[in-house]
């Protein structure tokens, strides 16, 4: 068994039609596993899931919780920085909010913020540091 993993990223929405919709402007394609209460995407080696925030709760045995939103970032690395505007702006034009235009920032590299339609929080990044696979997948240099 590998601890250091992570497989399935579940998202808690307020209205899971208008999330499926969100991320499908954003070009994701949703999966063929995905079923009425849940959406499912493939992504490089892990998957993301939408799930109606109040079903999340219960799912988790914890009905009527109030699930938070902005505690993590969920980030994506480019290989370039125009790659990081392009994808801010595809976030923007397919409903995001701008939390952060994309910058140089402190530690060499550039990156921005957005939120999708319920305050969950992704980063856009290009890292010098941090060569990204043909593929997109990272792993950092030893």
């Amino acid at each position: 068994m590998t601890p250091q993993r992570v497989t399935l990223i579940t998202l808690g929405v307020a209205d899971l039609a208008a999330a499926r919709a969100f991320y499908a402007r954003l070009g994701w394609a949703e999966h063929k596993e995905s079923q009425p209460g849940v959406a499912f995407f493939q992504m490089n080696g892990a998957a993301l899931a939408l799930f109606g925030a109040a079903d999340l709760a219960a799912d988790q045995g914890r009905p009527g919780a109030a699930l938070g939103t902005g505690a993590i970032t969920l980030a994506q690395n480019f290989a370039t920085e125009a790659e990081v505007d392009a994808a801010f702006a595809a976030a923007l034009a397919a409903g995001g909010t701008a939390l952060k235009a994309p910058e140089k920032v402190f530690w060499g590299g550039y990156s921005g913020y957005w939120a999708d339609l319920d305050g969950h929080v992704w980063e856009v990044a290009f890292n010098p540091f941090w060569p990204l696979a043909d593929d997109g997948s990272l792993t950092l240099p030893q």
